[in-house]
């Protein structure tokens, strides 16, 4: 008897997905496809996918190391190998995306996707990321397409200014996190540029959305060259304390304590504003947990600016002036550079000065008066007070009616912005291939962005299903040190699968042939949670597993 053993792991939950989703059906549907070809366009895809999501660092050129012990007929079909995911199969995949439009493919995706799994995505979150890369880059040297993403060297939020890099901006559902677009941007954008030049498309995927539709994003929203395009939209966005009106305004509200309380950590009042000639609501929250991180973050800032004020005091007061003038004006511009600190008892010494050397005689003539400086250092209270009072508050500005959104909605669904932040720090993880952008093609590393973009879709909804699931017959299992947990992360999910083995027993696949070796109940119960396709992978029946 031929016994074939393979590795499955956590690979047919990825699968499983990806064929609920129908992702390689659409693929196949809009790229172009040749009758030679060993796979299709969607099935190189699903592999890049799978290669992504298997968390193992393994560049795209070495896809067909990856994936030589999978069962691969198992995961894709009948004459599949893992020779047919080569770097040159994979790059024609990869330029046949851009040309048919990374940000435009991507969109038909997430629509199917979000269809299908009923997303709700009303509450969208919008942000930009950077992702840094080495070596050189230039433009195709092919067709010089002008609209191809520049590698090149700009502000890097990943503090690698030393690093080209390339911005990436993304549209995520608050519901399970689920990117619902993404564009990938010249290096060197700044994120006021990107959303001025989307404001368009912004506009209409929010227009043709379903009601009530919010675009929710942070203070780079809110600027004087997107006002035009804010005016069209429902928003929700953080105003910057650059703006002079949100220091004043919130100074007034500090005067009036008017607040009214939610939760246990917030205090907020609302105020009627015309801004940028848009009607809006600005609404004035306090934090507790702010005001706390404020007086820690002030508290040491407060400690060094007192090291740094003794020592320029000490060297001031070592310093001789000709006149008490200059001695006091010293003092007097030092105390003006004081931000925490005030100096008191401000005062200036006459010296003496005599001919000679050494111990001046009784009658010895004076050759002129010298000045020293004198002052204490004392903590300013008050300014300590009022930055911790200001650093306390921020300012979400919104203009959706009152009844239709109120203050503590429109405050929940702004702190739900971490979900885009989530995302991002997803595609940045060092085992995620896409954090090492190794492709020399500028096109092509737009479209594996695109691709590892869709590797987080894929992640999201496996996420949001098992949640779902769990919540709806109120089940758990145990997190990474055993506790029980109803919001597990697909990322433990996937590390609980490892160890499983594929183990065909005959030459000829058939699913009476095969059997998982190291399969447990705790695995078949996470399977049957996530449900779908994934059910048929690991060879469960839904009447096998009572959850």
């Amino acid at each position: 008897m031929t016994i074939k053993i393979k590795r499955l792991d956590h690979h047919g939950i990825v699968v499983g997905v990806i064929d609920d989703l129908n992702i390689v059906s659409l693929l196949d549907k809009h790229l172009p496809q040749d009758d030679k070809q060993e796979i299709t366009p969607g099935e190189a895809i699903k592999g890049m996918i799978m290669n992504g999501l298997g968390f193992c660092n393994r560049p795209l050129t070495l896809s067909p190391q990856f994936f030589a012990n999978l069962p691969m007929e198992h995961l894709f079909r009948e004459g599949v190998k893992a020779s047919h995911f080569n770097r040159h199969k994979l790059g024609r995949t990869l330029d046949q995306c851009y040309d048919f439009g990374c940000e435009g493919l991507f969109s038909l995706l997430s629509h199917q996707a979000c269809e299908i799994e009923a997303v709700d995505c009303r509450f969208k979150s919008l942000d930009t990321t950077s992702h840094s890369v080495t070596g050189e880059y230039a433009h195709d040297e092919e067709g010089c397409d002008e609209h191809v993403i520049r590698i090149t060297h700009g502000h890097s939020k990943a503090h690698r200014p030393d690093l080209k890099q390339v911005v990436q901006e993304m549209i995520v559902s608050q519901d399970g996190g689920i990117p619902l677009a993404v564009k990938n941007w010249d290096g060197n954008s700044a994120d006021t540029k990107v959303f001025k030049e989307r404001a368009k498309a912004l506009v209409k995927m929010v227009k043709t959305a379903p009601k009530p539709n919010y675009l929710i994003a942070d203070c780079k929203l809110y600027h004087k060259d997107n006002a035009e395009f804010l005016s069209q939209l429902t928003f929700i966005t953080l105003i910057p304390s650059t703006i002079k009106l949100e220091k004043t305004l919130i100074s007034e509200v500090l005067a009036a304590q008017t607040w009214t309380t939610i939760y246990d950590n917030y205090q907020y009042r609302v105020n009627e504003v015309e801004h940028m000639d848009i009607k809006q609501r600005w609404i004035v929250v306090n934090s507790k947990a702010a005001g706390e991180r404020a007086t820690k973050t002030i508290g040491r800032q407060a400690d060094r600016a007192k090291e740094k004020l003794d020592k320029e005091l000490f060297h001031l007061q070592a310093q001789r002036f000709t006149c008490k003038e200059d001695a006091h004006k010293a003092l007097v511009a030092l105390n003006k550079r004081q931000k925490y600190h005030q100096l008191t008892e401000l005062d200036c010494i006459a010296h003496k000065v005599y001919e000679g050397k050494g111990r001046p005689k009784k009658d010895a003539p004076v050759k002129q008066i010298v000045w020293q400086t004198s002052a204490v250092v004392e903590l300013n209270d008050d300014v300590i007070k009022h930055t911790i009072e200001q650093k306390s508050c921020f300012i979400l500005a919104k203009n959706a009616d009152e009844k239709a959104l109120s203050p503590e909605e429109s405050l929940h669904h702004y702190k739900a912005q971490s979900a885009v932040e989530r995302g991002f720090r997803f595609l940045k993880d060092p085992l995620f291939f896409v954090s090492s952008l190794f492709i020399k093609k500028p096109s092509r590393i737009d479209a594996l962005l695109m691709i590892m973009t869709l590797s987080l879709l894929v992640y999201s909804i496996a996420q949001r299903r098992m949640r779902a699931s769990m919540k709806k017959v109120n089940e758990t299992i145990p997190n990474q040190i055993n506790i029980p947990t109803a919001t597990p992360t697909m990322r433990w999910v996937f590390q609980c699968f490892e160890g499983i083995n594929f183990v065909q027993t005959a030459e000829v696949y058939d699913k009476k042939s095969i059997y998982l070796d190291g399969f447990d109940k705790l695995r078949e119960k996470i399977i049957y949670l996530i449900g779908g396709h994934s059910l048929t992978l690991y060879n469960i029946q839904k009447n096998d597993v009572g959850v």
